[in-house]
């Protein structure tokens, strides 16, 4: 890991570098989800990606740029899924030997299409943090390349990407939503959004049951938690990473906290309004925006996406939930 600063010149290169292997992914205006938000709203399309979320577009960047060494000894890292299949996928397109360390009972689609992917997988902990510790353990000891999901220069510009093409095609934009796990697509639509316009609002969110990052803002101090119990495992992360924690207390505008109910209720409302299928963490910027709602009359709001890899038992107990209601 290195400590460069990241700066829209790295995004742009990276968009240059990704743009070889994916495509730019669908941002739709939705007039039913704007109504019901009282605002312009956008939803950035990730679920649409090889992999089914924008992690992709950070491993392509850094697997691209690997040294010959790096790639000869092969490279390591830990998930909980989508950060798995993004390395994975990027391993597979250069010939890299990927391993994952993944926590016990990771989503078994995730895992699945992990391993398809063609990378070996080892079930380490009980959440994804002791995974990451025992990643960081087994590259220091075999000499593989340890990826950080989150302190990653090139992830992070890649992941930028993302919010690049929103600003390209929507260049009055007034707040875009980010979900935050390690913080890597946050930080990277801070560096986008204010190099672009700085008066943009980036809003962040998170699960209310894995607040490490919103208590470390909140208090300026990097802080972790003792548990990170929500079903939206691309939130579900009990430590505040230095790297990304730097950018988003510089540039972040805010970070909300959403509960494990409105995530749910907003996978329903996307289904019901665009016609897409979000994970939870993909749902979230959707619920904070809903929570927001009074504040976003009348702007024009982005919805970021960022991935659609929900198990169809998952769909069917927040289906049976809301029935249940009625």
């Amino acid at each position: 890991m290195t400590t460069k600063t990241i700066t829209i010149k790295d995004v742009y290169k990276a968009q240059k570098q990704i743009s070889k292997y994916l495509p730019r992914t669908p941002l739709i205006s939705s007039p039913t989800l704007s109504k019901q938000l009282g605002c312009e709203a956008f939803v950035k399309c990730e679920n649409t990606l090889p992999t089914g979320a924008f992690k992709v577009r950070g491993g392509i960047n850094l697997v691209a740029n690997l040294t010959d060494e790096e790639k000869q000894k092969g490279i390591i890292t830990a998930s909980t899924g989508n950060h798995a299949q993004s390395i994975a996928y990027a391993a597979s397109l250069f010939g890299v030997k990927a391993i994952i360390g993944m926590p016990k009972g990771s989503n078994p689609d995730k895992v699945l299409a992990t391993q398809n992917l063609g990378a070996t997988i080892e079930f380490q902990g009980n959440d994804f943090d002791e995974a990451r510790s025992w990643a960081e353990k087994t590259a220091r000891q075999k000499g593989y390349r340890y990826v950080h999901s989150a302190n990653e220069p090139l992830l992070i510009a890649g992941v930028g990407t993302l919010y690049l093409e929103i600003l390209q095609e929507v260049r009055d934009a007034e707040v875009i939503f980010v979900p935050i796990g390690g913080g890597s697509g946050a930080a990277a639509a801070c560096i986008v959004a204010k190099a672009l316009n700085p008066n943009i609002k980036i809003i962040g969110v998170q699960a209310e049951n894995a607040p490490a990052v919103y208590r470390s803002w909140k208090t300026g101090k990097l802080t972790n938690t003792a548990s990170a119990t929500t079903f939206a495992e691309g939130l579900a992360t009990r430590v505040t990473f230095k790297m990304t924690f730097d950018i988003m207390k510089k540039l972040i505008d805010d970070i909300v906290l959403v509960s494990e109910k409105e995530i749910k209720s907003a996978i329903l409302l996307l289904l019901e309004t665009t016609h897409q299928l979000a994970e939870g963490a993909g749902a979230a910027s959707t619920a904070a925006a809903f929570k927001m709602c009074n504040a976003l009359r009348g702007k024009k709001a982005v919805l970021a996406l960022t991935g659609g890899n929900l198990t169809l038992d998952c769909l069917r107990e927040i289906l049976d939930q809301e029935a249940a209601l009625i």
